[in-house]
């Protein structure tokens, strides 16, 4: 059972549900396969998050070279890519409470802001860690520094 959300934003998910993080990467698909799998067996709900910025965002439908499109407009095709990313992973459990949410901001704050009363936070890592993890900053990173629930910091095995 999946339902659809646009507007809670950062507004804090469900304090028995897990959040995960999901930008459309191979680890993000790992860390969905994980959470979903614990919210299974958990019985409980998930909230499948992605962030986002307007220079990454897809292309609403109806976009035309000249056309500018509204802020929702983006929103929804950024909410639309998401479901379309893991629905094929979300239908394997018919009977979990799934919800989604685009939001327009960082990766690690949206992510902690969110989980904030959850009962678990899963995250991917892509392993950047050493100078590169340092220059470019770790959303799993932040995440595990300041999230006020558990994180599960998950990576695909070689």
């Amino acid at each position: 059972m999946s339902q659809e959300s646009l507007g809670d934003g950062l507004n804090p998910a469900p304090g028995n549900s897990i959040v995960v993080g999901h930008d459309g990467s191979a680890c993000a698909d790992y860390a969905l396969d994980t959470a979903l799998g614990l919210a299974d067996q958990l019985e409980v709900p998930v909230v499948i998050v992605r962030a986002w910025s307007l220079a990454a965002a897809p292309r609403p439908p109806g976009w035309e070279f000249g056309y500018v499109s509204s802020f929702d407009e983006y929103a929804t095709a950024v909410h639309g890519e998401l479901v379309r990313d893991v629905h094929t992973r979300v239908d394997r459990y018919s009977t979990l409470s799934v919800s989604y949410r685009a939001v327009h901001a960082g990766a690690a704050k949206s992510l902690i802001d969110i989980s904030r009363d959850a009962r678990m936070l899963v995250v991917g890592s892509r392993g950047h860690g050493g100078l590169v993890g340092m220059l470019l900053g770790s959303v799993s990173d932040q995440c595990l520094r300041h999230a006020d629930c558990p994180v599960l910091i998950v990576r695909p095995r070689s």
